[in-house]
């Protein structure tokens, strides 16, 4: 057995990840995995260090016909007190980027079908203005809310053999991390841009409807297309925004960076989020509750709007609570 594969098998004999072996080691990840991948070789400084961590002799590591001795983890790796991590294989990390990407389009176009149901009622109230009206366009209304539903449904149910991702701390093999980097430098560019285009959309969408209010002023038609036409530059906005970002978020799990850090899913059970579900549910409980009480279905988005503004302020004081 060469140098490079003791490594790899004493580091997952000590529940270790290759971050917290450059920890220890004082190099970084890179150096490790160059070192496991029979890259480069570590040291003889390396090699002192990786023999009182691992709790072996350096004849071990450095010699390839050396016995294999009973692997015994000193005190700095059982420091680390960490629960065996899941290995995530080329393929299956290709197979969930591919999911990911698929589940991303849903979520999106299900939040979009949502902004955008408003608007066949907005049309045929003003077209019609009677009660057929009414009725067709509440239908067409919930109508798009249900397929909006199963499409996050669908989505949901497509992640959900990757929920170990969220929950429990991993480790890629030989290669995956690399390429990794490689395929989120190349969708970083498509990230920026959907990015910008999308909050172009939604900050320009009042452009339309506010020329047409101005130029056809006692046409109540010409103004409900106005409107509708800002509910579908949002949609539009939101729907590039929403796929975009799932779609990155896809990359931050496997690499366990951002929200996604194993000291966070470490926590992920403590409670930290109950908070901003409840406001959430409350919140669009509070939309639909005057929605059909006033019947404005266009003017109470309004509600969701600033409830998105004030996420970020509720997400803040959870965390402080919780500290």
């Amino acid at each position: 057995m060469i140098l490079a594969d003791k490594i790899i098998e004493l580091r997952k004999k000590a529940g270790m990840s290759q971050d917290e072996l450059a920890e220890q080691m004082n190099v970084s990840r890179q150096s490790v995995s160059k070192w496991e991948g029979a890259q480069s070789i570590p040291d003889l400084s390396k090699i002192l260090k990786m023999s009182e961590i691992f709790g072996v002799s350096t004849d071990y590591l450095l010699k390839d016909d050396f016995e294999k001795p009973a692997l015994e983890i000193t005190e700095t790796a059982i420091a680390t007190d960490s629960k065996p991590l899941r290995l995530v294989s080329m393929e299956e990390a290709n197979r969930f980027l591919s999911v990911n990407e698929r589940s991303a389009f849903k979520t999106a176009l299900g939040v979009a079908l949502c902004i955008l149901s408003v608007v066949p009622m907005s049309i045929l109230d003003s077209a019609l203005f009677n009660r057929v009206a009414d009725i067709a366009g509440t239908t067409i209304m919930f109508l798009m809310i249900a397929i909006a539903t199963g499409l996050f449904i669908s989505a949901s149910a497509d992640k959900k053999p990757f929920s170990y991702l969220v929950t429990e701390g991993i480790d890629t093999a030989y290669g995956v991390e690399g390429m990794l980097r490689e395929k989120q430098s190349r969708f970083s560019f498509s990230h920026t841009r959907d990015l910008i285009i999308g909050v172009a959309m939604c900050i320009l969408s009042v452009v339309p409807s506010t020329i047409l209010d101005e130029i056809f002023r006692n046409n109540d038609l010409i103004a409900s297309i106005g409107s509708s036409s800002l509910f579908v530059m949002v949609a539009f906005g939101v729907f590039l925004i929403v796929r975009t970002n799932s779609t990155q978020k896809g990359f931050y799990k496997l690499l366990e960076e951002d929200r996604f850090t194993r000291e966070r899913k470490e926590h992920k059970h403590t409670g930290l989020g109950a908070i901003t579900g409840y406001y959430w549910l409350v919140v669009i409980a509070g939309y639909f509750a005057y929605s059909f009480i006033t019947f404005n279905w266009i003017k109470s988005w309004i509600i969701l709007i600033i409830a998105s503004i004030l996420t970020p302020v509720v997400y803040g004081i959870e965390k402080r609570i919780k500290r």
